[in-house]
């Protein structure tokens, strides 16, 4: 966090870093599998995930690469997070409930364990991951020399002014192996094509390549769905094995996509536009949307991302503000409001939303 103020640091800590759960934004663990599958290469696939907060992310990837039918030695993963805190939490591995959200939870059935304060991560999920403290603008003793074939790079670049996320979207592409995955968050998609990157053209993964892909059939624009189908339940006492067949069996059978006729199948069309790193276009149908279907929370939460992303901050500050009228307990609008007012120099204003978010997660039990 080279630049930042001790102010934005504790705010991070205090807002931003609650904030993570398994398998969050589903179609970037379906889109990572299938790349590791399409470009798997002679030794183990590589993966880091930066920042990886207190592990969800770095567990989340393993359990996606097993159900993607991936044996333990033919891939690693690498977590990196800043906080020494972050990673001690990572490596005491207790979650509770706030970790699990969604209505596609089956995966707590086969990789969790009961353990004194929450659920744990199976054995051979734990041994997949090591984890790091280290600094992105730092030295990259953490890395050694490694480069990646996939690196999450989540929901940090919004932190960052321009020059910041210039200096970070270049150390990530050092990082990249080539023909590299890299994924970023829902506000950050218009940054890698700046350094280069191409849009993986996945729906909602927020993906991107650092070199020209592999051509493969990615799936009609559809609700986030799980990242497969529920399986057996784990014999925890044994090894993992791989759950197959999976990869390609997606989406089989389904009726083809209807015309935009729904609000729901309206905002997704926001999110793909977006997450193709066109957030002017994503902008227009996003404001077309308010035309036809009227205001809700989820349309002013995505019309401030995109707003966001495109450095339009007084504007996505606007939306944010509209979104949290209409739900005021949304989580993600009280985060990115926060960062914003943050970097606006509004410290008042920010730890304001920050407590205000303590206690909804208060009030939820999280």
């Amino acid at each position: 966090m080279a630049g930042s103020s001790q102010e934005l640091q504790e705010l991070i800590n205090a807002v931003v870093i609650p904030e993570t759960w398994f398998f969050r934004d589903r179609e970037a663990f379906t889109m990572l599998a299938r790349h590791a599958r399409a470009h798997k290469p002679a030794q183990p696939i590589r993966i880091l995930s930066l920042p990886c907060s207190t592990g969800e992310e770095a567990y989340s990837v393993a359990m996606a690469m097993f159900d993607a039918g991936f044996e333990a030695h033919e891939f690693k993963i690498d977590g990196v997070d800043v906080s020494s805190r972050n990673i001690a939490t990572a490596e005491h591995a207790i979650y509770g409930r706030n970790s699990f959200r969604g209505s596609h939870l089956e995966f707590k059935d086969r990789y969790f364990e009961a353990a004194e304060g929450g659920l744990r991560p199976v054995a051979g999920v734990l041994k997949q991951v090591r984890f790091m403290v280290g600094n992105l603008f730092g030295s990259h003793a953490p890395f050694g020399q490694e480069v990646y074939d996939i690196l999450l790079c989540r929901n940090l670049l919004i932190y960052f002014n321009r020059e910041l996320q210039d200096r970070a979207l270049i150390c990530l592409k050092d990082l990249l192996a080539k023909d590299g995955l890299l994924l970023v968050g829902p506000a950050e998609a218009a940054l890698p094509r700046v350094h280069g990157f191409l849009s993986a053209e996945w729906p909602l993964a927020f993906a991107f390549l650092k070199s020209e892909p592999v051509k493969t059939t990615a799936p009609k624009v559809s609700a986030a769905v799980p990242v497969r189908t529920p399986s057996p339940k784990v014999n925890k006492s044994e090894p993992l094995r791989p759950f197959r067949p999976t990869i390609g069996n997606e989406g089989r059978g389904q009726a083809p996509a209807k015309p935009l006729a729904h609000a729901s199948e309206s905002l997704i069309a926001v999110e793909r536009i977006a997450n193709a790193g066109r957030v002017k276009e994503a902008q227009e149908v996003a404001l077309a949307h308010l035309r036809e279907f009227g205001p809700s929370a989820e349309i002013f939460y995505l019309l401030g991302l995109v707003q966001d992303a495109d450095g339009s901050a007084p504007e996505a500050a606007q939306s944010y503000r509209k979104a949290l009228y209409l739900a005021p307990n949304h989580r993600e609008a009280l985060v990115h409001l926060a960062l914003l007012l943050s970097k606006q120099g509004d410290h008042n204003g920010a730890e304001a939303l920050a407590g205000r978010l303590g206690r909804v997660q208060k009030r939820s039990g999280s």
